[in-house]
């Protein structure tokens, strides 16, 4: 069950995928322990490391507990790139990801994230001067295309290869498309046909046999789950056993999301006080709940919470029972 990419050892081939404002610390080490493989801070600009932004320091914090994990990056100046990779290779990360899958407007616009796709060229140079720089594995994740008529994965996955990349992430999805829509796991195929390094299968892994259906369809050597990981760490335990032939394990019960939820929280206001901590869990708890009865009503409630208490309150009366 163990996969390596350089010289970095995963004790699964399961991994986290970076999601801006959801792959915070809490939650990374969360899913570590019910079985994730590897974690992904979220992306952090190499030009707001260069400009000694405050807010990159608690963006690429670590905990001891979720090693491996990999801090990812995204700009589209290759030596600023190159000289922020050396930079970040001094810190605690395992190993220094690049984003080419963003697709939100504004990095997008700034011909970064997904744009770099259209960019094959430059692409190269930019991984080129990361690996380069770097005294760790350097990995990229990258889309389909840009778009339905610009499917290009195959072409960047080749020229990552040659830039000395150690691994490559495909999402089988376009710009275009952002998260809508189905991934197209054959790209994921044809990528790993076209190249020797380990490939990452993305995009649709819900539940641990979508998982497996991945790595039998496309050969891929791992798989990054992303949204079906959101209100969901116990995801990783059902990959890990579909993977190894095992039974399933069961879905936790509203006492096990109750607790899940209550660590979270207190994690979250530790690290980020509690005007931030609380309002940042919102969303986390709006995953967590999806699906069980009265859900939306409960999400409505703890939308108009303001301290801890009382979120804790509306939880354990709408959870704190079989």
């Amino acid at each position: 069950m163990s996969f390596k990419i350089g010289s970095v050892e995963l004790t699964a081939p399961v991994m986290l995928a970076p999601m801006a404002g959801v792959t915070d610390l809490p939650f990374r080490v969360l899913c570590r322990e019910k079985g994730c493989g590897m974690t992904c801070t979220e992306m952090v600009s190499a030009k707001a490391i260069f400009y000694k932004n405050k807010n990159t320091d608690s963006l690429m914090a670590i905990d001891e507990r979720e090693h491996p994990t990999a801090v990812q990056l995204f700009g589209s100046e290759p030596a600023l790139m190159g000289l922020m990779t050396e930079k970040v290779c001094e810190g605690d990360a395992d190993i220094i990801d690049f984003n080419m899958g963003c697709p939100v407007p504004k990095v997008v616009n700034n011909h970064e994230g997904s744009a770099l796709m259209r960019d094959p060229k430059l692409a190269q140079e930019i991984l080129t001067e990361m690996v380069k720089h770097s005294t760790k594995p350097v990995t990229v994740k990258i889309r389909k295309g840009f778009n339905e008529q610009e499917v290009n994965a195959v072409e960047i996955a080749k020229r990552a290869e040659q830039a000395g990349v150690a691994a490559i992430a495909v999402h089988g999805r376009t710009r275009e498309q952002f998260y809508s829509g189905k991934a197209d796991w054959d790209i994921i195929r044809q990528v790993k046909e076209a190249v020797s390094i380990p490939v990452i299968g993305n995009g649709d892994i819900f539940h641990g046999e979508d998982a497996l259906r991945m790595m039998r369809e496309t050969g891929c050597d791992a798989v990054m789950a992303a949204r079906g990981a959101q209100g969901n760490p116990w995801l990783f335990a059902e990959i890990r056993a579909a993977l190894k032939g095992e039974p399933i394990p069961p879905r936790p019960s509203r006492k096990e999301i109750l607790e899940m939820i209550l660590r979270h929280m207190a994690w979250q206001i530790e690290l980020k006080g509690e005007y931030v901590g609380l309002r940042e869990m919102r969303k986390h708890i709006a995953w967590y709940t999806a699906g069980l009865p009265h859900s939306s009503a409960l999400r409505g409630q703890i939308n108009l919470a303001e301290n801890p208490e009382e979120m804790k309150k509306l939880l354990k009366e709408a959870l704190d029972k079989e």
